[in-house]
């Protein structure tokens, strides 16, 4: 079976190499990997201590960081390795403060995976929630290196819990612990003979709460509010945007202020967003105060786009009602938590039901799903218009993370 899966992953790669000639993300992806061995010998020594921690993407790294954080400052003498899949990822956090490198994982091909653990080699492989490749497993465990799991999620329908998934269930063998989300995740690791499985939690919750511990303040930001009431549009999508600018267009109060934070800034559907708004509209690229043209009373509008990245989670703590975007779409709706933490109520659309976050916070009555346009005018009208109901909601929402802490500390007492 390895020597079949040996052969599909040297046909990718090489599909991989002629779509790049076409597609961006794809030649991020293939680019980025072609200096990994080389960036690995000049930031490793063979006397290191590692610490290797592996990410799909960004939504994964937000679940490892709490435990790289904790790590970096027990064992501050060991280095920390990440290493990402996906562009989406690695392009954010290529230079992550608490990693000695940063990096991304190359295709999971037996050589490739032989190469990097002779480099790397870490005495700690941690891989966070269902990045399962079966090289990389069969080199770590070879190597007998402790490998973790952690804010693990399994479902029945994975290949695992399937009368053809014996390859893959040999993978998870690598595995000293699983550290899974929920219940039905450890009963179905055991049902396959699995047991050392601890029910911690997600980590996220842990990140997303000491989010709120931090200095959150953005002065810019303040201005532009000028103490009126707040939507935040966080991650939004084009199907999205057209319904929020439908309420803004036809049916805001000139009392309430909109900031949206658009998943895509390219600068011509930044430009298209702003043209479709009938409201005096600043973008975050306009309010630098270096001339004479910039933007110099940000009070003076009431539609504000971040054409940025990196404030978003700041800027949440502002809203007094959040719109999350990406619930259109067939990846489903983006991070529900981080308006959570700050206490506030939530608006999403109709594709949320792969994310346990939000299929809670929907249940807890904190986040609301609408079908279109007419839907969200009406949850929008309702929360501008009765204060206490919005509150309420919100305070659901900060309880719900608040009671979901825990899991980074249940991992660490497992590593010390």
């Amino acid at each position: 079976m390895y020597f079949l899966y040996n052969i599909l992953i040297l046909v990718a790669g090489f599909v991989l190499e002629i779509t790049a000639l076409f597609n961006k993300k794809i030649k991020l992806f293939i680019d980025g990997r072609k200096q990994t061995f080389f960036e690995l010998q000049q930031a490793i020594s063979e006397t290191d201590e590692v610490i290797w921690m592996h990410c799909a993407s960004l939504g994964e790294f937000e679940q490892g960081r709490p435990i790289i954080e904790k790590l970096k400052l027990k064992f501050p003498n060991k280095k920390v390795v990440l290493t990402f899949f996906s562009p989406s990822g690695y392009e954010v956090r290529k230079n992550y403060e608490n990693a000695d490198m940063v990096c991304y994982l190359p295709l999971d091909s037996a050589q490739n995976a032989k190469k990097f653990l002779e480099i790397v080699h870490p005495n700690l492989a941690i891989f966070v929630k269902y990045e399962f490749w079966p090289n990389f497993l069969k080199e770590l465990k070879t190597r007998n290196i402790e490998t973790l799991l952690i804010s693990g999620i399994f479902r029945k329908n994975q290949s695992f819990f399937n009368w053809y998934g014996g390859f893959m269930r040999k993978s998870l063998t690598t595995f000293s612990h699983f550290f899974v989300q929920d219940k039905n995740s450890k009963q179905l690791l055991n049902s396959i003979n699995f047991n050392n499985v601890t029910v911690s939690g997600d980590t996220r919750f842990d990140r997303v709460f000491e989010i709120t511990q931090q200095n959150n303040k953005l002065p810019f930001i303040e201005e532009f509010i000028n103490d009126k009431y707040t939507l935040v549009a966080g991650s939004t999508w084009k199907e999205d945007e057209m319904m929020l600018v439908d309420y803004i267009n036809n049916k805001a109060s000139e009392k309430e202020k909109f900031i949206i934070a658009p998943h895509n800034i390219n600068v011509k559907d930044i430009a298209e967003l702003k043209n479709s708004i009938s409201k005096k509209t600043v973008l975050f690229s306009e309010k630098s105060f270096n001339s004479a043209q910039d933007v110099k009373n940000l009070s003076d509008y009431q539609v504000f786009i971040v054409d940025t990245v990196g404030i978003l989670t700041k800027i949440y703590s502002y809203a007094d009602v959040a719109y999350v975007g990406g619930g259109f779409t067939k990846s489903g709706v983006h991070n529900v938590l981080e308006p959570a933490t700050f206490g506030v109520p939530i608006l999403i659309g109709l594709n949320y039901h792969k994310f346990n976050e939000a299929i809670d916070l929907v249940k807890n009555k904190a986040c609301f799903v609408v079908a279109d346009a007419k839907e969200l005018s009406l949850h929008l009208n309702k929360f501008f218009q009765l204060n206490e109901m919005r509150i309420e909601a919100g305070k659901r929402a900060k309880k719900y993370v608040v009671d979901k802490t825990g899991a980074t500390l249940k991992i660490l007492n497992y590593i010390e």
